[in-house]
Order: C-alpha cells, then sequence, then structure tokens
C-alpha cells in the first residue's frame, strides 16, 4: 500500500491581483485549510479542480487519494517583516504541513512575469530552451551573455492554451510559449529576460553541463515533499482541448466584442490624417430599386463617414419613371460631387442595374455594396492600407456581420479564411466587402442578367478565374453591415430560391471554364452546395494500413470497405509492425489466402508512423494512396469515391473525410494549425448533426492539413514531398506532411461527405510517461523549427478573430 501524498502541482500569483497568491495540488477531502504568514492566519479558499493536466496523470493513481483543488491565499500588500508562509491540512486524524515558501522567494515573483522552463538542454555546442511565460499583456523574451549582452536567437513564439486556461484572468496575454535554439555558444552562463511594462524576470542558465529538467513533482514527492518549485501546466498537446469554459475560454457576445473592435473615434481621426503613398480612387457601385429612403440615406452618411476621402458613391436607380428615390438621390448628389447618380425610365433587374452604376464609376478599384446596407468607418482605409502593404493586390475581400433593421444591434458575423477555393464552390463566403481593380473588371466583363439572384456569385468566380491566388487578398476585419429584413436572404433564405438555383448554376459554370467535369447539387441548407466529380477511369487505390495485433479491429474496418463500397478498384497493404500474438500471424495468412485484394509486408523496426507508412507506399501499386487506420469504419458507401472524386483533382494533394467516435460526437472535421499551441482537430466532440460555425463541419473546404487516420493522397504527390518525414515518429507527421504537400503547390481539402467512425478513444494521444514526453518535446521542436512561419502567422485557413483557445470556432477574447 502506497503511503498518502498530498502536495501542491503549481504555485503562482495572480495577474492582476498580486494579494492574491494561487495553489494547486491533491488535498485530503476531509481537510479544513489552515494558512498562517508567520503566527498570523491567512485567509484560504478552496475550489475543487476540474482541469487535470496531462503531466498529474504521471503518478501512480493509487498514490493519489484526495481531491485535486486550487486554493487561493490572501497576502497582506506589504510583505516587510515576514519570513515564511506555511498551509496546513487540519484533517480529524492529523495536521500536517502541506505547503511553504520562504517569502523572499514570494517577493522575488510578486508582480513580475511569470515563467516555466520545460526543457533546458545543451548538446554538441548547441542550447535549447523552451517554455512559457506569462503577465498582464505581451511578455518580451531576450537572451544574454555572461557580459550581458545580447545573444542572436530565433525565439519562436507560440501560443499556449494550458497557460492561459491556468491563467483565466489573463486580459491580452499575447503567445505565452517560447522555443530557442542557440548554436556556437561558448560562454558559461546564459540569461534568460521576460519582460512585460517595464518589470521584468530573470532565470540564469548555467552550460557548464548538458541539463534536461526532469518532473519535478515526481522529485519532490519521493523526498516528503515540503516545499516545491513552480511547476505549471505541463508541455503537452493532445487532440482535444478541454471543454471546461473558463473565464479565458467562455464565448464573449458578439455585441460586446463589435464594440471593443471598431475603431475609436481617436482612431478615425488619426486614420484621416493618414497619407498613403497610393492612393487609389475606390467607386462604391450601388443598385436601387425603391429603397426605403431612410436606408438609402444612412447609405450615403456611412459613405461619406470613410476616413478615406478618394471615393466615388456611384448609386444606379433602377426603380424605374415612377420611382419614389430620385428626389433624394438628386438631393445627395448636389450635396457632394463625389456621388454619381444615375436613372432609368423602366424598372432594371439587378445586374442590368449594377452595371448601369458601373458605367459611371471612374475608381481604380470597384466596391459593390447593396442599397441598404452599410460600411464601417473604416472600410476604405482599410482595403488602401492592405493595397499599399501588397501592391499586387488585384481582387479584396473582408469579413462582414449582420445588422438589425434599425441599424442599433450587430449580429452573425462572419469571420472568413483567406481564399479558399472549395469552401467558395460550397457556398459564397466571400460576399461582402468585395473590391476589384477596374482593369480586372474590363477584363472579365459586368455582371450578367442570366445569373440574377446570384449574379455577384458569378462575378466572384469570373474574377478569382482570372488572378492569382497571391493576387486575393482577404482583410479579417468587419467592414461591412448587411441589414436584415423579411425578404432578404440574410434572414429569410427560403423567399428567393430563384437565386440558390442561379447559384448552382454560377458554380457549373466555373467549374465548365477551368475544365473540371463536375455536378452541383443543393446542399444541406439554402445557400449551400454539395460538388460531385466525374471519372472517366476507376484508378487503382492502394488503401495502407498499419497494424499491430488487434485484429479484430482490422476485420471490421476491412469488412466494412468490402461489404459497403460501391467503388472496387482497391488494394490492401497491411504493414505489420511487430505484433506479439500468433493469432495475429495466423489471420495475415488466412488472410493472403481468401482476400486476393490483400497483402501484407512486414516492417520490422520501433514504431514509426511516417517510416511504417512510407515502407507500406513502396508496396503500393495504386495511383492513390488511402492512408487509414485500423480502427475505422466507413459509413456511407460512396466513401472512397467521394475522396477520390476530389484526389484526382491535378490541383489537390491529400483529402480528408469526417470522422466520428463512437458515441456519434466529432473526432475530425479538418485541422487548424495553433489549435492547442501547435495543431488540433475542428469541432471535436461536437454531436453528429450539428453543423458547426457558418455550417463549417459540413462544407467541402480547403485546410492546412487533415488527419492520415485517414487520408487520400495521389501517389505522384507522395512522392514528390518524399513522403512522410520519418524524425516525426508520432506526433504532427500527418499535419508536416499536409503543409509539405501545401509547400509544393497543392491544396488540401476536407470533404465531410466521406464518413467514417473512428474508435480511437477519446482520452487517446496523451503522453502518460516521462519517456513520452520526452519524445513528444523533440519531435514538438523538430515541428516548430520546420514550420516557424504559420505557427507564427496563424493558419491562412482560420480567421484570426476566433479563438484558439477552443476548437469550435467561437471569438477570441481580446
Amino acid at each position: 500500500m502506497y503511503k498518502e501524498i498530498f502536495e501542491v502541482t503549481k504555485e503562482r500569483f495572480h495577474l492582476q491581483d498580486p494579494t492574491r497568491y494561487v495553489l494547486q495540488g491533491t488535498w485530503p477531502k476531509e481537510g479544513k485549510m489552515l494558512a498562517f504568514l508567520d503566527n498570523s492566519q491567512l485567509k484560504a479558499d478552496i475550489q475543487k479542480l476540474e482541469i487535470v493536466s496531462a503531466m498529474e496523470r504521471f503518478k501512480d493513481p493509487d498514490r493519489i487519494r484526495g481531491e485535486r483543488i486550487t486554493a487561493t491565499i490572501q497576502l497582506p500588500q506589504d510583505l516587510k517583516g515576514y519570513h515564511k508562509l506555511k498551509i496546513y491540512a487540519d484533517t480529524p486524524d492529523k495536521k500536517e504541513l502541506w505547503f511553504s515558501i520562504p517569502v523572499k522567494d514570494l517577493e522575488k515573483k510578486r508582480g513580475k512575469p511569470q515563467y516555466y522552463m520545460e526543457e533546458e538542454k545543451v548538446q554538441a555546442g548547441c542550447v535549447r530552451l523552451r517554455g512559457w511565460t506569462i503577465a498582464d499583456g505581451p511578455v518580451s523574451v531576450h537572451i544574454f551573455d555572461e557580459n550581458k549582452k545580447p545573444v542572436q536567437a530565433d525565439i519562436q513564439r507560440t501560443a499556449r492554451v494550458d497557460v492561459e486556461q491556468l491563467y483565466e484572468e489573463a486580459k491580452d496575454p499575447g503567445k505565452t510559449g517560447f522555443f530557442a535554439e542557440i548554436t556556437g555558444f561558448s560562454g558559461k552562463v546564459m540569461y534568460l529576460v521576460f519582460e512585460c511594462k517595464g518589470k521584468k524576470s530573470v532565470y540564469v542558465v548555467h552550460l557548464q553541463k548538458p541539463v534536461i529538467l526532469a518532473n519535478k513533482v515526481e522529485k519532490y514527492a519521493k523526498k516528503g515533499m515540503k516545499y516545491l518549485k513552480y511547476q505549471g501546466p505541463a508541455a503537452l498537446w493532445n487532440k482535444t482541448v478541454s471543454k471546461v469554459k473558463t473565464v479565458s475560454t467562455r464565448e464573449i457576445p458578439y455585441s460586446k466584442w463589435i464594440e471593443r473592435h471598431l475603431p475609436t473615434k481617436g482612431e478615425l481621426e488619426k486614420e484621416r490624417r493618414t497619407k498613403f503613398d497610393f492612393q487609389p480612387m475606390i467607386s462604391i457601385v450601388v443598385p436601387a430599386y425603391k429603397t426605403p429612403e431612410k436606408y438609402l440615406r444612412r447609405l450615403a452618411e456611412c459613405v461619406k463617414e470613410q476616413t478615406y476621402p478618394n471615393w466615388q458613391l456611384c448609386i444606379s436607380d433602377g426603380s424605374g419613371a415612377d420611382s419614389p428615390i430620385r428626389k433624394l438621390l438628386q438631393e445627395l448628389a448636389a450635396q457632394d460631387e463625389r456621388i454619381k447618380v444615375v436613372f432609368s425610365e423602366k424598372p432594371l433587374q439587378i445586374s442590368e442595374n449594377t452595371n448601369q452604376a458601373l458605367a459611371v464609376a471612374q475608381g481604380d478599384f470597384i466596391a459593390f455594396a447593396d442599397h441598404d446596407d452599410e460600411l464601417t468607418p473604416h472600410a476604405l482605409f482599410s482595403c488602401v492600407k492592405a493595397l499599399n502593404e501588397h501592391p499586387g493586390i488585384r481582387v479584396l475581400y473582408s469579413d462582414e456581420d449582420k445588422m438589425s433593421m434599425d441599424g442599433h444591434k450587430f449580429f452573425q458575423p462572419h469571420f472568413k479564411p483567406d481564399y479558399n477555393p472549395d469552401l467558395l464552390c460550397t457556398v459564397n463566403y466571400i460576399c461582402h466587402l468585395f473590391v476589384v481593380k477596374r482593369e480586372l473588371l474590363d477584363q472579365v466583363g459586368m455582371l450578367r442578367s442570366a445569373y440574377d439572384g446570384a449574379q455577384d456569385y458569378d462575378f466572384v468566380f469570373r474574377c478569382v478565374e482570372a488572378v492569382k491566388d497571391q493576387e486575393i487578398y482577404h482583410i479579417p476585419k468587419i467592414l461591412y453591415h448587411w441589414r436584415c429584413h423579411e425578404d432578404s436572404t440574410a434572414e429569410n433564405p427560403e423567399s428567393k430560391g430563384y437565386a440558390f438555383e442561379a447559384g448552382k448554376r454560377a458554380i457549373e459554370a466555373h467549374y465548365e471554364r477551368i475544365g473540371i467535369s463536375a455536378q452541383v447539387f443543393p446542399g444541406e441548407f439554402p445557400g449551400l452546395y454539395r460538388t460531385r466529380f466525374l471519372r472517366d477511369r476507376d484508378p487503382l487505390i492502394s488503401i495502407i494500413i498499419p497494424n499491430k495485433d488487434h485484429i479484430d479491429d482490422l476485420k471490421r474496418c476491412m469488412n466494412a470497405i468490402d461489404s459497403k463500397s460501391t467503388y472496387k478498384n482497391y488494394e490492401y497493404v497491411i504493414v505489420e509492425n511487430n505484433s506479439t500474438d500468433p493469432a495475429t500471424f495466423q489471420y495475415y495468412k488466412d488472410l493472403e489466402k481468401e482476400n486476393p485484394k490483400a497483402r501484407v509486408v512486414y516492417w520490422d523496426g520501433p514504431f514509426n508512423f511516417s517510416a511504417i507508412n512510407n515502407f507500406g507506399a513502396k508496396y503500393a501499386r495504386g495511383e492513390y494512396f488511402l492512408l487509414l487506420n485500423n480502427d475505422t469504419e466507413i459509413i456511407n458507401p460512396d466513401c472512397l469515391e467521394e475522396l477520390l472524386g476530389y484526389c484526382m483533382r491535378s490541383d489537390v494533394g491529400g483529402v480528408g473525410a469526417r470522422l466520428y467516435y463512437e458515441d456519434d460526437t466529432i473526432q475530425h472535421a479538418g485541422v487548424v494549425i495553433g489549435f492547442g499551441g501547435i495543431a488540433g482537430h475542428c469541432f471535436v466532440m461536437q454531436p453528429r448533426g450539428t453543423t458547426g460555425y457558418c455550417h463549417r463541419i459540413i462544407c467541402a473546404q480547403d485546410y492546412s492539413a487533415v488527419t492520415a487516420a485517414c487520408m487520400m493522397v495521389k501517389k505522384e504527390a507522395f512522392e514528390k514531398v518524399g513522403g512522410l518525414s520519418e524524425d516525426l515518429a508520432v506526433a504532427f507527421n500527418d499535419i508536416d506532411f499536409c503543409l509539405k504537400l501545401r509547400k509544393a503547390g497543392y491544396l488540401i481539402v476536407y470533404n465531410p461527405y466521406a464518413e467514417l467512425y473512428h474508435y480511437e478513444s477519446k482520452s487517446r494521444g496523451l503522453e502518460d510517461t516521462p519517456e513520452k514526453v520526452a519524445r513528444f518535446n523533440r519531435e514538438m521542436a523538430v515541428f516548430e523549427k520546420k514550420w516557424p512561419e504559420i505557427l507564427r502567422d496563424g493558419d491562412p485557413y482560420y480567421n484570426p478573430n476566433l479563438t484558439l483557445k477552443s476548437q469550435d470556432f467561437s471569438l477570441k477574447r481580446i
């Protein structure tokens, strides 16, 4: 029987209240907490701790008899004259010291940036430092030598969701994780300086001998644990982020968020004083039709409020001879020479009406707006700022939201990804604000009445077809308010069924122009579409499945494909990896005899997911590889066809599927770089049938990565990038592989219509031994070194206004 050990695993100061000292650890359930600063008793509050770090799972569960708690100790403002803080657990049987710390150590930390070193390694002339730091604001990290001179080092900063969950009071901590690798350093001492708002903490790195930080929790526990240095949350990445909602992870209401993110009067005034080197005229074209006067007047006002002055407002009145708004338009044009109006004696449909406005537009760039919507006052300024910073832009679009009829309420924000061609073929996500270069308009032509109702969708397609991807720029700001009323597709989509039929035809025309044979069908909701690609042949698919024992899983996986799949031209390459059960090898023999599609190859090395799949690929005969876990089961009979349809496109390298846990919750619906600090799956554990943020769960779209639990990749692309990286044996290898495909010019597509169960345990992926943690940290360092740009700049397929603390695309709390 183990002796019961109740201990502190983390200690810290509250970031905003330096009198609050917070500890976490295991505590006897029947104990009463007594806290003393020398002989003065302090107020102590205990709360049960719901978030448990993976590091705490390293301990033998038989040793943990108590409950996990958070204790808050109220310290005095002035600690002078005191010597030690002691905390006791007072139980019916005994009174035992739980924690103690000298006051001088408390004073060293209070009010300064807090930090924790997770890796400190000196080897072969290379110094590797990893950890995290946090304060009530972004913390800068600098490195100095023993002479206090700066050391040249590329310090990579990453988001750390575990740290920010621990410090839930942090308002704007910035990126809290850091990693640095310094080569050629010859000194004996190195100083790490963490600074925030003029306050500094210093950590001394002694370089006389290599050192790797061990799990101090265990070390101190073995000694009886009287005083524990700060442990902090574990440096672990998990496939799912905790669903516990703290102050820092609970979603902020959009009504509060937008108040903080629209520019202040001072910021707007600063914009008005700004002079750009490039000052293009932007013509805003508006088709008006019997518009309520108050909305049209407000539209003109919001344009006149723009902080960038070089604009035109071009309004075409398609109301006809008896127009109720003609007098208002004449009045507006008389007030400002930048407002141009054109009238028609007969009623005009929307494309023709918009073209009338385009005919009088003289701008270098054209922006499109509806007659009852509004632009934010910094909309045009933001566009021109982008044009100055990125001179090659020919197409711009921004984020948008919806606005109540009275203009007092904003809701349903649409925070969009950067250019995402497959999402665009699923829904017109670009919509507003949309701005194009005038010469591009001249090149592709005006709006086409054959697509009325979706004329903007058709126009967007023709524009993006005519430019390079890098000439399309997304401004991740709300620049457009879309007013809702009952006849608008913004609020009542069923009211314009003809518009969605026109949208379907616009997508079909797009595919035809770019030479892709496809059928387009209505999606699950009006305005969403589904594409099925037409094949002229059925190429061989090599299904590569690593396996170690678990023959019941393998049987289920293969039986589902054999019995359900409507696509038949496939082979299995089973990669055996160190099975120990004799029944496994007998099964292999029987399988190869009974199933002509199956072949077993033998990998004798240690487990390395990348090497195993690369080994299997050498024996694969197919034009397309399906990397597949043995604990999966296809659901829909056309699963392979859905994956193959996208993968056969020349611009696509890899295709992923929608995966469910056994309890019908989402296991995978795409991957975002940055979730959990490195990468994570989207919409994890959301119930099957939910559609997620802006229906993203059910939208075919491009992502930076998808999971290799089920990923189809063309052989040509696989070989072009050298397969999976074998220096990533367990973690991040599929993410790295997808990023290599992206770097080679391929798209990575998530197809929600390829559905499978993935019977992986929801807790799988926890690094629950010190050896696994060491391996994980090594692989994390490899990934960070290979892909610093996307970790620094953010995932282009994820909007920076959305949080990385949860995987549900909720708003970032800033």
